[in-house]
């Protein structure tokens, strides 16, 4: 776990030192401010002190923000050659992968930190409900890590920044949308199995509240493939 954490501090320190965190997070932070309390089904407008509004907009932002963040992470390294430094030293190529996913979800766990004044000002205005405010930020967690993993594998096969990031965003886009349309249009089983691939169907039931086991089952089963696939596609290089 030591290389796991010296790699993890490594590559949170190139995100502030290139500026990426300050970007992500100032965009991260103006998105969900403005629409949670500005803009659209603000709360203001639902005239209730939830914040169901922010996680609503959170759970669209992490789609683009989470590819955005991982697109470099191995694609970048792979096409200055940096990987191959790395991977000479004693290090695993599950470290590696590993080290990365913590510091991507460090990242945007630090952005979570910065929307706590959030749930402040309802507790102070309104009879807030503490439980759904910790299921709907673990939900946003479990999302970030999906997502994340996802966009690990996506940078691993490619030197390419810009085919990683669509490339994470094509695959993370059945999960957020497509399989719960195809869910809603086709009956019976089939219908059922892709309901269950929904990534929206998980969340929804986490930010109501709800723990459910299967739910956690399914973000940490994305997350272990997502990895394993990273870790996978890293090895094929180095047998090349």
């Amino acid at each position: 776990m030591r290389a796991v954490w010296i790699i993890t501090l490594r590559e949170m320190q190139s995100f502030f030192d290139s500026l990426i965190a300050y970007i992500l997070l100032a965009l991260f932070l103006g998105f969900s401010g403005f629409f949670t309390w500005m803009f659209g089904s603000d709360i203001f407008l639902v005239g209730q002190a939830s914040l169901r509004s922010f996680f609503n907009i959170a759970y669209w932002t992490l789609f683009f923000f989470a590819p955005a963040l991982t697109m470099r992470l191995l694609a970048e390294e792979r096409k200055t050659g940096t990987i191959e430094w790395l991977l000479t030293k004693p290090v695993t190529d599950r470290q590696v992968v590993l080290g990365k996913f913590f510091a991507a979800l460090g990242l945007i766990v630090v952005a979570l930190l910065f929307t706590l004044p959030y749930v402040i000002t309802l507790a102070n205005i309104g009879n807030l409900d503490q439980g759904e405010v910790l299921c709907g930020y673990l939900g946003l967690i479990l999302i970030s890590g999906s997502y994340i993993s996802i966009g690990l594998y996506a940078s691993s096969i490619t030197n390419n920044q810009i085919v990683a990031f669509l490339s994470a965003l094509f695959i993370g886009l059945f999960f957020h949308i497509i399989f719960g349309v195809m869910g809603d249009n086709f009956p019976g089983l089939l219908g059922e199995i892709f309901s269950t691939l929904s990534l929206s169907a998980h969340f929804e039931s986490i930010s109501r509240g709800i723990i459910d086991t299967r739910d956690i089952l399914y973000f940490l089963s994305i997350i272990v493939t997502g990895l394993l696939l990273s870790e996978v596609s890293l090895t094929k290089r180095n047998l090349n």
